[in-house]
């Protein structure tokens, strides 16, 4: 039994794998990535101490398999939702969805679930329209970094995974103390 309140749904390119560094095949699949400096040792943590983890991201399933099982991280997720098996991408609420249904989380959690991507088109605007708290981890160049509609602006950003775990820590005993 989990014992945190906070549920995490998490990205992962430019969330906890550094896309820069992929290492693809013929067929476009990812063989081998390098982690955010510090990213494996917050998953590793936040899993160790009780959160519920879900790998929400956009991509194909054997890439995400061949990264997670190379950095020995996979045990971390309670779920995978990888846009290639749902057949839509973030925002598309499916994805968000379908996360919780895997969880067996209801509506009157949606506001316990907080979503960490690098997107704000994809993983803040999907996770705002959904009712969870948004989290922008704000340290890639490749994507926005601007807020162009209303429904970008996340609820929280962050530069750094060090900073993402003490901010969880933060909405976790918050809601410990709504309780």
């Amino acid at each position: 039994m989990k014992s945190k309140k906070l549920i995490i749904f998490t990205d992962s390119g430019d969330t906890i794998i550094n896309e820069a560094s992929q290492v693809f095949d013929e067929r476009g699949i990812v063989l081998e990535a390098d982690l955010i400096p510090g990213a494996g040792e917050v998953l590793k943590t936040l899993h160790d101490e009780g959160f519920t983890i879900a790998l929400v991201a956009d991509g194909e399933w054997e890439s995400f398999q061949n990264v997670y099982r190379k950095n020995g991280l996979g045990y971390c997720f309670d779920a995978w939702v990888v846009s290639e098996v749902v057949g839509k991408q973030k925002p598309a609420p499916i994805m968000f969805e379908t996360a919780c249904e895997k969880l067996g989380l209801q509506e009157q959690d949606k506001h316990r679930i907080v979503m960490i991507g690098n997107n704000l088109k994809k993983d803040i605007a999907g996770a705002n329209r959904q009712g969870m708290i948004s989290v922008w981890l704000s340290w890639s160049p490749r994507y926005f970094h601007t807020v162009e509609e209303p429904d970008w602006q996340p609820d929280y950003t962050v530069s750094t995974p060090a900073e993402l775990l003490e901010l969880l820590h933060a909405l976790e005993a918050k809601l410990q103390t709504e309780a």
